[in-house]
């Protein structure tokens, strides 16, 4: 089969429910009631081709039906189900081993309700870091709990077929270590900043290119703010925990974690990617913005996703327990993923059958890029039909 043809797309509603006894309620509405979990995705099955073969697309926190990639894979012939988790569009509250429990219920109910020889776990963006964690934990699994402590089962989770890391970051934690502002100098007024840090204040003297020495500094005071902020929500928990109160989490907001020198310095990590610009337009109000990454969150969903010395979803870690086949896919204008990420899980994979794919020119979304969507597609039906992990 060709990677060309064109189907039309029948897309169904999908609902799974599964029992789950938790002492606190971190998902407002119905999801999360009554001691059920209950998840929503959509499920793509191009008309009149059946198939024992289901790609899942999963992301942590997004719902990935309106973007191009899973559509694009259903019209040239697969089979495609793009899974929302628990915390569907809200990360506030988002603990990296649930969702990863919340995919197993997918990978379960696609073998054994929808009766799919094979179930390939697509990792796209976010999602990848989480498909090489749920393959982790589906092989070798190790996590009895959450990094706060809570207890997580994670036995028993059947195991993909094969993965595929495309476009994809290494972890939310990473990312946020790379991205976080250091020239906030207080948590609490984001106005008090060290001007010699503020990569957009006109006042730092250190411009693009930046020299090695600067990004030593900048790095490194990125990684201590985060520390010093996982070493505060650390201390609240305990706080919280010995008072023995009806409190048991807190809602924490964060500010300014949009400040990538990647943003504004092409000699970094160079590739196509575009300068001045990111997947979320202008840096610098993005900096300032509600939807900036790690914005909003809990003491708890901190530790799990956005601590880089207590997350378990590190895909480095990870991908070291993976031994399915796996397709690492970099788009080459990517302005979202940092450069290196995709070529380092790569590198640090033990899969006896790996394969590494550079979409050229391609941008994080493929948008107003039909071309690179349809090498990427082909891209990843070759890899399957050469693993017969779609008929």
């Amino acid at each position: 089969m060709s990677a060309r043809e064109h189907f039309e797309i029948e897309a169904d509603w999908v609902h799974v429910v599964f029992n789950e006894d938790s002492p606190v309620r971190e998902v407002y509405g119905f999801t999360g009631a009554q001691g059920r979990i209950n998840l929503e995705g959509v499920r793509f099955r191009p008309r009149g081709r059946p198939s024992r073969t289901l790609l899942i697309y999963m992301h942590p926190a997004s719902t990935l039906e309106l973007l191009p990639v899973p559509r694009a894979m259903a019209a040239a012939g697969a089979h495609v189900l793009c899974a929302g988790s628990r915390y569907a569009r809200n990360d506030a509250p988002l603990i990296m081993e649930k969702v990863v429990v919340d995919c197993g219920a997918y990978v379960r109910h696609a073998k054994e309700v929808w009766d799919y020889d094979k179930v390939v776990l697509a990792g796209w963006s976010g999602g990848g870091s989480l498909a090489v964690f749920y393959q982790s934990q589906a092989e070798r699994p190790t996590i009895t709990q959450t990094p706060a402590g809570d207890p997580v089962e994670m036995a028993g989770l059947v195991r993909g077929d094969g993965i595929i890391f495309h476009a994809a970051h290494l972890s939310r934690a990473e990312v946020l270590c790379e991205f976080i502002d250091p020239s906030v100098l207080d948590e609490h007024d984001p106005s008090i900043r060290d001007p010699e840090l503020d990569l957009y204040d006109r006042r730092n003297p250190n411009r693009p290119p930046y020299s090695a020495e600067f990004l030593a500094h900048f790095r490194s005071a990125q990684l201590a703010r985060v520390r010093r902020r996982t070493a505060w929500v650390k201390e609240v928990l305990a706080t919280i925990r010995a008072r023995r109160s009806q409190e048991s989490e807190r809602a924490i907001l964060t500010h300014c974690t949009m400040a990538e020198p990647r943003f504004l310095d092409a000699t970094i990590d160079p590739n196509d990617r575009a300068i001045g610009t990111c997947f979320l337009g202008d840096p610098r109000s993005a900096n300032h913005s509600p939807a900036g990454v790690a914005r909003y969150s809990t003491l708890r969903a901190w530790l799990s996703q956005w601590s880089i010395d207590d997350s378990q979803a590190l895909a480095l870690r990870n991908v070291r327990n993976v031994t399915a086949p796996l397709l690492v896919i970099e788009n080459s204008a990517d302005d979202a993923v940092p450069q290196p990420h995709t070529r380092m899980l790569f590198e640090a994979s033990s899969s006896p059958d790996r394969q590494f794919e550079c979409i050229k020119g391609a941008n994080h979304y493929y948008a107003g890029q039909p071309d690179q969507l349809q090498e990427a597609v082909a891209v990843v039906f070759e890899w399957m039909q050469g693993r017969r992990l779609i008929d």
